[in-house]
């Protein structure tokens, strides 16, 4: 009886160990989730806000609306730099742990060390970045650690005397501006040679040769003129993008096509595109407002000296273009109201240039033709303004 006891109760023991061998086991082959690498630096990935299951959810550019808040966590170790670069628009706003630790005065490109914005006594850890702007959303995309040669901008001074600096370096994408220069150029060159001839008429703009009455009234639409059309959309679309780039903006455009920042050859093209697209197409809008008015007679005389005085100025673009690269450096604010400037007169010249050839077939006194002359060139020229230069 003892030794069936005995047996009984050893038994019992080893099913009892077997199965806690086994629950070890399984306990041992469930899964569990790695825990989050502590982030580093600044990365591609942003968070926005989820007010439905309040919490933040990783943002993805073609599921996610834009948003107005972007988040991010970061390591800040107090005794060591963390410098960080961006393109800001004026009153962007940074929080740290939902603290306001910066504020953009204006647009422009900044440099910012988040180490220095903590608290007194802060430690090592991580820490919650949020970048906000009140009235549209901030460009994340241009958020980046900064270059170790930029880095060492200021580091020299106490670290309690560093602020929030505008970058210095050179202009973005200078050696793409150039190489659009040399094939504006190329194709100035190339069209002269082929079209000698008719590139002489289209810029005699200011005589009173017979030669300009020729240009009135031959056919607008011709190789030649398109031609030259493309090339002048080419240069004012890159006088464009340099004045666009070196503020960091396309709040307008950027509403209607989805352009990257980074992409400037593909800027530029679309900027070409539009300026050839209006240049091209206005001969319509003229039609139908000719119609309204009741002077279609003018209507081609009017596109032809439009067309011809838009490819007479379009032969300063490469200039100011080349002066704008040079003296963007030492000179930025001042050059960018010369090119702002320089646009303006374009189109103010243009405008008045085709009021004088109306006037000689019409008086511009007649209350008439003069609204007609309001809404189709006057209106237009408003909205470039506002358009091209006033935003910027």
């Amino acid at each position: 009886m003892h030794n069936k006891e005995w047996l009984r109760k050893a038994g019992f023991i080893c099913c009892l160990w077997l199965q806690f061998l086994f629950a070890a086991t399984v306990q041992a082959a469930e899964y569990r989730p790695l825990p989050p690498s502590a982030p580093t630096g600044i990365s591609n990935e942003w968070l926005i806000y989820e007010p439905a299951d309040n919490k933040l959810v990783l943002y993805l550019p073609g599921y996610h609306a834009p948003a107005r808040a972007y988040y991010q966590w970061v390591t800040i170790r107090p005794a060591k730099p963390f410098r960080v670069t961006f393109a800001a628009r004026q009153n962007l706003s940074i929080f740290l742990d939902n603290r306001l630790v910066f504020r953009a005065p204006r647009t422009a490109n900044y440099t910012l060390d988040l180490a220095d914005l903590l608290p007194a006594g802060s430690k090592s850890a991580a820490h919650l970045l949020c970048i906000w702007h009140p009235e549209q959303a901030p460009n994340y995309t241009s958020f980046a650690n900064a270059a170790p040669a930029e880095a060492k901008v200021g580091h020299s001074s106490a670290r309690t005397s560093w602020q929030p600096q505008l970058r210095v370096g050179g202009h973005q994408g200078e050696d793409i501006f150039l190489c659009f220069l040399l094939l504006i150029g190329l194709m100035y060159g190339g069209i002269r040679t082929v079209y000698r001839p008719g590139f002489a008429r289209i810029y005699e703009l200011w005589s009173n040769t017979p030669g300009e009455q020729s240009f009135l009234s031959r056919p607008t639409i011709t190789w030649l003129n398109v031609l030259l059309v493309l090339v002048f959309s080419l240069s004012l679309g890159l006088l464009i993008v340099a004045i666009h780039t070196n503020v960091q903006s396309l709040v307008i455009l950027r509403q209607l096509f989805a352009v990257q920042e980074s992409g400037l050859v593909l800027r530029v093209v679309t900027y070409a595109l539009l300026v050839a697209a209006f240049v091209l197409l206005k001969v319509m809008y003229l039609s139908v407002m000719g119609y309204i008015f009741d002077v279609s007679s003018l209507v081609l005389i009017q596109y032809r000296e439009f067309v011809r005085s838009l490819l007479f100025m379009g032969l300063f673009l490469p200039v100011v273009m080349l002066l704008y690269l040079v003296l963007n450096q030492t000179w930025p604010e001042g050059v960018l109201w010369v090119s702002n400037g320089v646009v303006s007169l374009m189109l103010l010249a243009t405008v008045f240039r085709v009021a004088r050839t109306v006037h000689r077939r019409s008086s511009l006194l007649n209350l008439h033709l003069f609204s007609y002359l309001c809404a189709t060139e006057i209106i237009p020229l408003t909205v470039l303004l506002k358009l091209l230069i006033i935003a910027f």
